[in-house]
């Protein structure tokens, strides 16, 4: 069993990473009101804002082997033998998504955050690197070609356009990963008067323990190993792969491996879905915008 070298192999075997029948037990749960739905795109800082989350309302449990344990992903839950309706260790509840609005149960408080579309892409394609595909077997190109192309309602660009048009809701907020890196302890105070959080020390620890240094000194308890172990089998994955997730998301690292090409067909899409029905110009507009309405400085 060797890992796919081509994307409509990855695409084929990713087709099974989900049954009908976990999406369907995670959507069924009913929210109270206090439970938190952590639901950013893929790689836009779904696991650091888990991570904060959890450290909030435990005051920096790091009792888990890996965080979905304790903040479980709602629709992956059943797929990893976890029971997304079970009690959790801690209050408010919380769970990992990556469902837009249109689809995610209604009723909790929701926190997105997005990150530039460019940045999110080749972070996914480094993620799933040597886990997903073959290391080397398949360009940049060929994936930001895969990552424009996926059904539409699982694109970046619907689950921003889905969490944008929600923005001013009481029970939605809304971050930037870039906001996050360059003023940290003003992303964790937002996120803990949001979910209810007022120790103090509470909110000291989750900072200090959502930093960097940390995160990557407990790099395993963040690494999707709980994930691998369930759904590679299932995947036709080999075992082994490696999955890091805790890096240090610098803003256009890799921006020499993005073409004139790439850069043109995120605008044209980016225009398509955020420019003309909401008035963002570009995904800095989109940061300046939420930034206006905060304490983050650009």
């Amino acid at each position: 069993m060797k890992r796919p070298t081509t994307i409509n192999d990855m695409r084929e075997r990713s087709s099974r990473f989900a049954t009908q029948q976990g999406l369907k037990r995670g959507l069924s749960y009913l929210p109270a009101p206090t439970d938190v739905f952590i639901s950013p795109y893929a790689k836009c800082g779904t696991t650091w804002m888990q991570q904060i989350v959890h450290g909030l309302r435990t005051g920096g449990s790091m009792e888990f082997a890996e965080i979905s344990e304790v903040v479980p992903w709602l629709e992956l839950a059943h797929d990893m033998g976890l029971d997304a309706h079970a009690p959790q260790v801690a209050r408010p509840r919380a769970f990992k998504s990556h469902l837009g609005w249109h689809d995610i149960p209604k009723g909790g408080r929701y926190i997105v955050v997005f990150r530039d579309p460019i940045d999110a892409m080749l972070s996914l394609y480094r993620f799933l690197e040597g886990w997903w595909f073959e290391t080397g077997s398949i360009p940049v190109s060929d994936f930001a070609a895969y990552y424009l192309d996926r059904e539409e309602r699982d694109t970046y660009w619907a689950h921003a356009a889905s969490w944008w048009g929600e923005r001013g809701r009481d029970d939605v907020l809304c971050l930037t990963f870039e906001d996050m890196k360059n003023n940290l302890s003003e992303a964790v105070r937002r996120v803990a008067d949001f979910i209810g959080i007022t120790d103090v020390a509470h909110i000291k620890i989750a900072t200090r323990q959502a930093g960097f240094e940390f995160m990557k000194a407990h790099g395993a308890q963040f690494d999707d190993h709980l994930v691998r172990r369930a759904r590679d089998p299932a995947c036709g994955i080999p075992p082994g792969g490696v999955a890091s997730k805790v890096n240090r998301g610098r803003v256009g690292a890799e921006s020499a491996l993005v073409t004139p090409e790439i850069q043109n067909a995120f605008a044209v899409r980016w225009s398509e879905t955020m420019a003309k029905p909401f008035g963002l110009s570009s995904y800095t507009d989109l940061r300046r915008a939420l930034s206006q309405h905060s304490d983050f400085t650009s």
